[in-house]
């Protein structure tokens, strides 16, 4: 079972030879637009206006130049098998660390970072082994707030999602946000109306804060911020 690949890779190599056809091709014919513009300009008179010519080379190249791009991607297609069955126990599995950067809480909103940290943390993998850092360049009081917020709300969500083994819809906004179908037995749906209410309230607390601190705190720039280091441990198992 340790000598079995986690995943394989299969290469199309008919769409391959069929894309690298149609690259070879494209750039003759790119090459030859690109060799009558620059040469049209001497082989014209002199009545013919270059600015228009001018700005139809410059349109294409720019097309030319996007296509480019784009060569990369179809040119070595493939698709992979994931065999998850193939994991070693939780024992031998590596620690993990995942790192979520923010810098500015007006164009990032607080809500939505908290909402990937805590979705970070319920992530299917054992706890002890799994380091969630958020990063805040702008070393913003908001930020540090909702970290803590979260922090809180975390130690209710997370052993929700172990009780009831959700995994798939662990994104807070993607599970809230699905129709009450009335799936689950009664215990669940409870938990479930539970669990909503106080996301409502942590996500209203945030909001708060992120108001409030829009008005009456002048946070530090990015660049000219004091460092601020606070480690949380969550082992919910």
């Amino acid at each position: 079972m340790d000598s079995l690949p986690l995943h394989t890779c299969h290469i199309h190599k008919t769409f391959a030879i069929v894309n690298k056809l149609y690259a070879l091709i494209h750039s003759v014919a790119i090459a030859s637009v690109i060799y009558l513009r620059a040469s049209s300009p001497f082989m014209n008179n002199k009545t013919t206006p270059n600015i228009p010519l001018l700005l139809v080379f410059a349109s294409e190249l720019v097309l030319s130049f996007m296509w480019l791009k784009g060569v990369s991607y179809r040119w070595r297609p493939v698709s992979r098998t994931t065999f998850p069955e193939r994991l070693p126990e939780n024992e031998k599995l590596p620690g993990i660390e995942v790192f979520i950067c923010t810098a500015d809480p007006k164009k990032e909103p607080t809500v939505e970072v908290m909402n990937t940290v805590i979705s970070a943390m319920a992530m299917d993998y054992p706890p002890e082994k799994l380091h969630v850092y958020v990063s805040d360049d702008a070393g913003s009081c908001i930020t540090l707030h909702g970290a803590r917020e979260a922090w809180l709300f975390a130690r209710s969500w997370l052993p929700f999602c172990r009780k009831y083994g959700i995994v798939k819809t662990r994104c807070l906004s993607a599970f809230f946000s699905a129709l009450d179908d009335g799936c689950g037995d009664d215990e669940f749906m409870v938990e479930r109306r539970n669990i909503k209410k106080k996301y409502e309230e942590f996500k209203e607390r945030v909001l708060r804060t992120t108001h409030d601190g829009d008005e009456h705190t002048s946070n530090p720039t990015a660049k000219d911020h004091p460092t601020h280091i606070e480690n949380v441990a969550i082992f919910i198992i």
